[in-house]
């Protein structure tokens, strides 16, 4: 196969892809460097389908190499484990926007797989891979309705940015993902600095005529190289067959999705399937096992579909909602907080039949998260964890550690909560907020921002402002649409668009986007980003009305914090030879023997001197902070001091000015007459005032009793 490069100068950076010469078996592969970043995308597709499948097995792998930044991984392994939180939100932005552009009905297994192999950190490996992805299987036999591309959007100084560099996002008040295709935006990914609605749609449009030129240029390789689409086998339904399930259980699927509560609506609604189910399995028992297969899955899709279109007719033709809601109300509201004594902050927000228990609890600088990734950032001292456990939706499941829906929900609420969160110099804590999902029926992740927001708040957090989120629906009969405030669980599952918006009273801080179909218009947009402010002021009220501001002061049970500087030589000092003197200042101020005793009061020493202090005692941390003053306090001389006799000896006597600082004063020194013997004027224990005189050549402390009379 012989080699082909492409080039593209895209606002100043230069994107070369590369075909022909790399992994040539894959059924769609290229190399795209965009600058110094450099990542392999390949696409591959089963030859079989299980068409019977309800499911479109489509597995989208972000595989980030160490190597590609000049690191060794860390731990005893030394090689890659699995992904890290960035790598799954990496692979999850790449899955979002493609997947909605397979054809329906398409059952082959489809695995894309990015490997980056060179990081630029100015060039976004993750841009870069979503790129490769679109053009890896444009150009294959896969049937994709693509390309499509994404850009990062940030505004400095006023000024829209498209990829901006890290430089330029620390300067930034909006760090947005946008993607899409050439007529229309298909996902969004966004946080931001309380910007306005109006300058995020800016924000929004700028990026998509960006990737409205990374698209003309997929295209152009596409014409040249691109393969022949291949041939696929789905499973046909008579329009009989149709026409039949319809008349047997329309009326009933009608009625039973107009129930108001979920538990009970989709209780019902199986039922109807499941007897319908039923019903052909009996009248059809002389089938083939195989045959017999084919025709109920046939049957499920059917009522699949029913559901779908009664669905639509009610929220578009009828303009209601299931559970008897205008298009832009919000279900009732509940909040409580200090729901549990002993943790650092808690509340409880429940919004309908979707309810979040979220928890902050505070740490010492020192327990923040290190990154063991491909990015600049090496900790974090804020996050949000998310937990979903199966009994919230009333059903078994598996349990294990977090899926890819739970690190990107999570992955949400921390974007929204961050933008609040007080610097490390304001508050010097690190702080986890975890949200546990006691019941979900739509919308959890804004439920954990609104109940995560009353948690900081009630641990004291002094966040710059209390943040809400909504979740924002679409449901679309051929050019009529409609837009809904408050999805709930089936509104979601059967509606086109997921569109969540999290902020405060004056401006969005994160933003997210996933749609079914191929693209919305900048008029949805619009409209949805209007209708979410208006839910999100309702839900601030009921917010504040339960805890106004935060609290003054951090829960008894959080450690408390003393803050001070000292001259970053004198580290070591505190440090002592192997940990020695910190070691013994722990012990002896907390009263334990051990460090990793959890009545120990931590210590965090920073490179710039920069030294907190944490304990629940005020009292343990004065005697920290005393015993590691003591030892890098500076004798001044000629200043006159207080000091204890600890030793005696014939040349004269050692006294210690403070713990851990000592000097000697000379027998010369003792008194303004003549001294034959120390004992005479001195003895240990005895307090004596001494004058700083200096010291001698070895660097030890002088003192003068007879300059200080």
């Amino acid at each position: 196969m012989e080699k082909k490069v492409f080039e593209l100068d895209f606002r100043g950076r230069k994107i070369v892809v590369e075909h022909g010469e790399m992994a040539k078996q894959a059924h769609g592969a290229v190399l795209v460097r965009y600058g110094d970043t450099v990542v392999l995308s390949t696409s591959v597709v089963s030859s079989n389908a299980n068409i019977l499948s309800d499911f479109f097995p489509l597995m989208v792998l972000y595989q980030e190499k160490l190597y590609s930044v000049g690191k060794i991984p860390g731990g005893f392994i030394k090689r890659e484990g699995r992904p890290t939180e960035n790598a799954t939100l990496a692979a999850r932005m790449i899955d979002r926007p493609m997947r909605p552009l397979f054809p329906e009905g398409f059952r082959n297994e489809v695995q894309i797989v990015n490997t980056v192999l060179s990081v630029e950190q100015d060039n976004s490996p993750e841009i870069t891979a979503l790129f490769g992805s679109s053009l890896a299987t444009c150009i294959s036999k896969i049937p994709f309705d693509g390309p499509i591309a994404g850009v990062k959007v940030g505004r400095v100084n006023g000024e829209l940015v498209i990829n901006p560099t890290p430089e330029e996002l620390e300067n930034s008040d909006i760090d947005l993902t946008v993607a899409g295709t050439k007529e229309a935006i298909n996902m969004v990914e966004s946080s931001a600095k309380e910007v306005s609605e109006d300058d995020m749609l800016e924000a929004l449009m700028f990026g998509h005529e960006a990737i409205k030129e990374l698209i003309s240029f997929q295209e152009e390789i596409i014409k040249e190289i691109g393969e022949e689409k291949m041939e696929y086998e789905t499973l046909e339904i008579e329009d009989s067959l149709k026409e039949e399930v319809a008349e047997m259980c329309k009326e009933k699927l009608d009625a039973a999705m107009r129930i108001e509560d979920k538990i009970l609506k989709y209780e019902t609604i199986d039922a109807i399937k499941e007897a319908v189910v039923e019903s052909y399995e009996e009248s059809n028992a002389d089938l083939k096992d195989s045959e017999l297969v084919e025709l109920t899955t046939k049957v499920k899709l059917v009522l699949e579909e029913l559901e779908y279109e009664i669905f639509r007719k009610i929220v578009v033709k009828e303009h209601t909602r299931a559970d008897g809601r205008k298009m832009t109300e919000i279900r009732p509201l509940s909040t409580d907080i200090d729901i549990l004594p002993r943790t650092h902050g808690s509340a409880l927000f429940t919004r309908g039949q979707t309810q979040s228990l979220s928890i902050t609890t505070l740490g010492a600088l020192g327990e923040s998260q290190v990154l063991d990734g491909l990015s600049l950032e090496d900790e974090k001292r804020f996050m949000l964890h998310y937990n979903f456990p199966q009994f919230s939706v009333g059903s078994t499941g598996k349990y294990g550690s977090p899926g890819r829906r739970e690190i990107g929900h999570g992955a949400l609420g921390e974007k929204a909560l961050a933008q609040v969160i007080p610097s490390e110099d304001e508050f010097p804590y690190t702080i986890r907020v975890v949200s546990e999902i006691l019941e979900s029926n739509g919308s959890s992740s804004q439920a954990s921002i609104c109940a995560g927001c009353m948690s900081l708040m009630a641990a004291g957090v002094p966040i710059k402002a209390p943040v809400a989120g909504i979740a924002m629906g679409l449901i679309t009969d051929g050019d009529d649409y409609t837009v809904l405030t408050d999805i709930q669980g089936m509104e979601d599952h059967l509606g086109d668009m997921d569109f969540k918006v999290a902020g405060t009273r004056n401006g969005i801080c994160a933003l997210q986007m996933d749609i079914k179909i191929k693209g919305i218009t900048k008029q949805i947009l619009t409209e949805a980003l209007a209708q979410a402010k208006d839910a999100r002021m309702e839900v601030l009220d009921v917010m504040e009305a339960q805890i106004p501001e935060p609290r003054k002061e951090v829960s008894k049970y959080a450690p408390k914090t003393m803050t001070f500087m000292i001259k970053p030589e004198k580290i070591k000092d505190v440090i002592g030879r192997g940990g020695e003197m910190i070691t013994k200042i722990i012990c002896e101020a907390s009263g334990v023997e051990m460090v990793n005793d959890i009545r120990a009061v931590k210590v965090d020493l920073e490179d710039d001197g920069k030294v907190v202090i944490y304990h629940t005692d005020k009292e343990v941390i004065d005697r920290t902070a005393e015993m590691i003053l003591n030892i890098v306090r500076e004798v001044e001389e000629g200043k006159v001091y207080s000091a204890k006799v600890v030793s005696v000896e014939e040349f004269g006597c050692f006294v210690q000015v403070w713990p851990g600082c000592e000097g000697l004063v000379h027998i010369s020194k003792l008194a303004k007459e003549r001294v034959e013997k120390t004992e005479d004027v001195v003895k240990v224990g005895d307090e004596i005032l001494v004058k700083a005189i200096g010291t001698d050549k070895k660097g030890r402390l002088n003192f003068s009793r007879k300059d200080a009379m």
